[in-house]
């Protein structure tokens, strides 16, 4: 019997991109990415009498802007085991604290599931064909595993991620939101504490924004004004 690792690399082997996004993930802004998922149906393997059928699942992968982080930022999130944290340490020592990079954040809101006649190659020809006709820019379409789709969805997030990476960091850095402000940490991390204040003032709660201090170490720096945001209410 395969074990996990095993399953998961099966996995990994069978999921094939059939029609790729015609755009990289958005620099500063939200991407709403329509993804369609198609695989053979686990059952078939059970019904050697019935016709080619395909299992097609939709659904929304929405990635949030990326956001610039840095190793010393990273040690202070929580949600991380040790290992995790030594590698941030290990990250800061060879980088700085300081290094920019980006993190990005990702929601699956998973759609409708049908079950169609046809192999499942023809029918993602199909839905290609149908997505480039309508010009759906940000659309793709997936071939993978039934049982382990997930594992096919978050293959393509990753490499997806990987190929905007580049394109991210240089728009930021053209606009010198990776350069450090007086401070020490990346404009980015200013621009975004800017914004949680006047967010704060408009009735966002204010732990948000003590916890995003907290986390680039610079509470010490705003405290008068943070403290001041109470005196206003």
């Amino acid at each position: 019997m395969e074990n996990a690792e095993e399953r998961i690399a099966k996995a990994l082997e069978q999921t094939r991109v059939v029609r790729p996004p015609k755009q990289f993930l958005a620099t500063f802004g939200v991407t709403n990415l329509k993804y369609f998922l198609v695989t053979e149906p686990i059952f078939a393997e059970f019904d050697a009498n019935a016709g080619p059928e395909s299992v097609i699942r939709e659904g929304k992968v929405i990635a949030k802007r990326p956001e610039v982080v840095t190793p010393g930022y990273l040690l202070n999130l929580q949600g991380f085991g040790d290992e995790a944290r030594h590698y941030f340490q290990m990250m800061a020592r060879q980088y700085g604290t300081n290094a920019p990079g980006l993190m990005y954040t990702y929601r699956n809101e998973v759609g409708g599931m049908n079950i169609v006649s046809g192999e499942p190659e023809t029918v993602a020809q199909r839905i290609k064909g149908d997505l480039d006709g309508r010009s759906e820019h940000l659309a793709v379409v997936i071939r993978g595993p039934d049982e382990l789709w997930d594992v096919a969805l978050l293959k393509f997030i990753y490499e997806f991620t990987a190929s905007s990476v580049a394109g991210n960091v240089g728009e930021l850095s053209g606009r010198g939101l990776l350069d450090p402000d007086p401070t020490g940490v990346p404009r980015a991390a200013i621009e975004r504490i800017e914004a949680l204040f006047r967010q704060v003032e408009g009735g966002l709660d204010p732990t948000t924004l003590k916890r995003e201090l907290d986390r680039w170490g610079l509470f010490r720096h705003y405290e008068d004004r943070f403290l001041g945001l109470f005196k206003k209410r």
